[in-house]
This record gives C-alpha cells, structure tokens and sequence, in this order.
C-alpha cells in the first residue's frame, strides 16, 4: 500500500464511519516503532507504522485509523480528544476504534542451557557463555537458540 492509497483509505473511512470528511493527509512513518500510529496536533495529519499493514495486515491499520480519526474530529471539533477524555471513549465505542493497537515487535529471548543438568535459561540479552555458569550445579551454559 502506497501513501496515496492510505490517504484514499482514510478519507474513505472517515466518510463512512464518521460521516465527515477527512481534509488532511495521512501517511506512512517508518520511524515509527513502539505505536501504530499518531494524530499530529498541529498539522492534523495522520502517521500510520507500516509495520502494522506488514505483521496484521489490513483489517489492524483500519482499526489504527479510526483511532485515529476519533482524536481528529473531537480535536477539529474542541472536544475533549486525549485518551483519558470520556468524549474520546465515548467515540471509540461508539465507532468500534480500540483503544490499543496490537504490539508488532516481539520479544526476542536468548535460550541457554546447561551441559550438566540441563536447565534452560531464557534471556533477552546475550551473556558471555565463558565468564557465566549455571547456578544450580555450575556446569557449562551453551547457546540453544536465538
């Protein structure tokens, strides 16, 4: 999907389920890492993660933008559009938007395991297979996987 097909996307959305127009732009931010996308106050444009359309696929962007969307039109209306603002809930309700996006980075876990008892070890972080042991019988750690 393309930027232009996104802001098609949006503006279609926006039509539909809010019944206004959308009069701004909406694009892809591939700087985007821990969110699905963000509202910008002062341009009112709208940034989406492409890794979203990429890891869930078509069905979670649109969900991403109708979130979106409800900061929107309640921010272009002056209207209370923060998250914790009960006309920000109420629209999400009321147009299906969630409230979170589901999380496109996974946690990566080191496996290690004992040569003598067989223990396993999960990490997020490599450690130093030579300096470390196993703290039950202090045998050899070896990598499992990664």
């Amino acid at each position: 999907m393309t930027d232009h097909e996104l802001q098609k996307l949006v503006m279609t959305v926006s039509q539909e389920v809010f019944h206004k127009p959308f009069k701004h732009e909406a694009l892809f931010n591939r700087r985007l890492r821990t969110t699905g996308g963000r509202y910008m106050l002062l341009s009112h444009n709208i940034e989406i993660n492409p890794r979203q359309l990429a890891v869930h696929g078509e069905e979670a962007v649109i969900a991403i933008i109708k979130h979106e969307l409800c900061h929107y039109h309640l921010h272009l209306e002056g209207k209370g559009y923060r998250h914790r603002d009960q006309d920000f809930k109420k629209l999400c309700q009321e147009t299906g938007a969630p409230r979170y996006c589901a999380p496109v980075t996974k946690e990566q876990y080191l496996i290690y395991r004992c040569s003598q008892c067989g223990i396993h070890y999960q990490r997020k972080r490599r450690i130093n297979i030579d300096r470390y042991r196993c703290g039950k019988c202090h045998g050899k750690l070896e990598l499992v996987s990664s």
